[in-house]
């Protein structure tokens, strides 16, 4: 057990500090601090030492340094129980620090703030505080660090009789993580500045979000992490107004819900069963566009996750309740909606908030054993005026409308993936094949007679003409692929023989 004597206080976030102080002082704990949290202390009538009383040297370079100084970090790092050590203190008049608390200047919430100058960045750049903490935090046998408000009344309560090994460790670790986690978000806004994509090093910082019953199955632990400053729409930002708690498969599965539905603009419904579209229609409104999503599928809808790109009125809400679905994310739901949806008692109901951050590509992170895969964000879409008409027959202006809904749900389904269309919905899905016409033939099953007058897209080229026969078979008019196969020629002409339009994107979206 680890008496506390004598604390050094130094925090940027001042939230607790005062009743910490208060609370150590009363226990007979002598106060040493800097700054702003000097003046915080002394005018709520707590007994503080300034730094440069103890150093016997001012602040200087506006506050640069001042904590950075053999009587601060001496009395941090001594090794107690080492007699040379004892003995340079007591040469040098130096006193030892039981307790460091100190959180660093606010970086992150700095470069979050819209149009902030690289200057002002810069300047929120720690460097005596991670010092502190690093310095008590490698010698927790004798010093307990606090960098976490929540952790104050633990220790504040043991001060006089001892803080216990377990806890300094515990402490100590925290430090290192707090100290790890600005770095990382320091380095990585500095790389960001340089243009700097893959750099040699990758660090990462994410913080928790929750706890998590299970992940996957449930044998599985897990929990949710997000960014330190998320970027645009994303689950990780969403408001929960209403059910249960979110699980692993419901964060997944809306994240996809929430990647398709950003690809339109007119009222859209996209339904998701394991991280793949069952059903996503378009339409005048928003009730249109929900029956379109709904009668895509509506065997796999049961259970589902849905994301729209309205506010969720009253009318469209009742047929959503019709049915048993795990989360509505929307950009907001009118009062009546609410009302309605709320009746439901274990349906989450997610409301997308925007953030300051303008929405960009995020390097997308795959662990793999002993190490893991970055790569840029799929954003990537197509305009009519990019893609090229490869057949005898063009495809007709509603086939065109109807190629280009197709081609943005396909790019988020599975591969190797196929993918139907009719009127603004999806009338089959064929997800995650082991082959191209084996897709086919899924997505034309699952449309069955809907598919005569059907487009269809495709994620990759096709190898053979194979597809586009059991397209034909099928009565699909048009297609929508990217093309550069070496036997692009077979499938061409096949198409040719049977009237049907084709279009290459020049653009593959591989999703595994």
């Amino acid at each position: 057990m680890q008496p506390i004597r004598r604390a050094l206080i130094s925090v940027s976030d001042k939230t607790g500090v005062v009743e910490l102080a208060r609370s150590l002082a009363g226990r007979g704990v002598e106060i040493v601090s800097t700054g702003g949290t000097r003046r915080k202390l002394a005018e709520a009538g707590i007994p503080v030492i300034g730094v440069s009383e103890v150093t016997g040297f001012p602040e200087i370079l506006d506050g640069r340094v001042k904590t950075l100084h053999p009587r601060i970090h001496a009395g941090l790092l001594a090794v107690r129980d080492e007699e040379s050590h004892r003995r340079q203190l007591d040469e040098r008049k130096i006193s030892l620090f039981d307790l460091v608390v100190v959180n660093l200047y606010p970086f992150q919430q700095t470069i979050a703030k819209p149009g902030v100058r690289y200057a002002d960045a810069i300047e929120n750049i720690d460097i005596g505080g991670p010092s502190m903490v690093r310095a008590a935090a490698k010698n927790h046998r004798y010093v307990t660090v606090l960098v976490d408000p929540a952790d104050y009344d633990e220790v504040a309560e043991q001060a006089a009789g001892g803080v216990s090994d377990e806890i300094r460790r515990r402490l100590a670790a925290k430090a290192f993580r707090h100290t790890a986690a600005y770095d990382a978000v320091i380095a990585s806004y500095l790389t960001e500045q340089t243009g700097e994509v893959y750099p040699e090093k990758l660090t990462v910082t994410v913080e928790k979000a929750q706890g998590l019953r299970y992940g996957e199955n449930p044998h599985q632990s897990a929990a949710f992490y997000q960014d330190p400053i998320p970027a645009g729409q994303s689950v990780a930002t969403a408001e929960q107004l209403h059910g249960k708690e979110l699980s692993y498969n419901n964060i997944n599965d809306a994240n996809t819900a929430l990647e398709i539905v950003s690809e339109f603009d007119q009222p859209t419904v996209v339904a998701i069963k394991h991280m793949n579209p069952c059903g996503v229609g378009t339409g005048k409104d928003l009730e249109e566009a929900w029956q379109k999503a709904y009668e895509a599928d509506p065997v796999s809808i049961f259970g589902g996750i849905i994301a729209v790109n309205q506010q969720v009125d009253a009318a469209t809400a009742l047929k959503m309740k019709e049915i048993f679905l795990e989360i509505i994310m929307a950009p907001g739901f009118d009062e009546e909606a609410l009302a309605i949806l709320k009746e439901k008692k274990n349906l989450r109901l997610l409301q997308v908030v925007k953030t300051a951050q303008k929405e960009k590509a995020a390097s997308k992170l795959q662990t793999v054993r002993g190490g893991l895969l970055a790569q840029e964000e799929d954003l990537k879409s197509v305009t009519r005026e990019e893609c090229e008409v490869v057949t005898e027959r063009k495809p007709t202006e509603e086939e065109w409308k109807e190629l280009l809904f197709a081609w943005r749900v396909v790019k988020h389904v599975k591969s190797n993936a196929i993918v139907l269309t009719h009127n603004g919905k999806t009338i089959g899905v064929g997800a995650g094949q082991m082959n191209r016409v084996g897709a086919a033939k899924i997505a034309i099953e699952q449309a069955k007679e809907q598919a005569k007058g059907s487009v269809l897209a495709s994620d990759a080229f096709f190898p053979m003409r194979d597809t586009v026969e059991t397209a034909a078979a099928a009565g699909v008019t048009a297609i929508i692929q990217p093309g550069g196969s070496i036997r692009d020629q077979d499938s061409i002409e096949e198409a040719n023989r049977h009237g049907i339009a084709m279009v290459f994107t020049g653009v593959r979206h591989f999703k595994h």
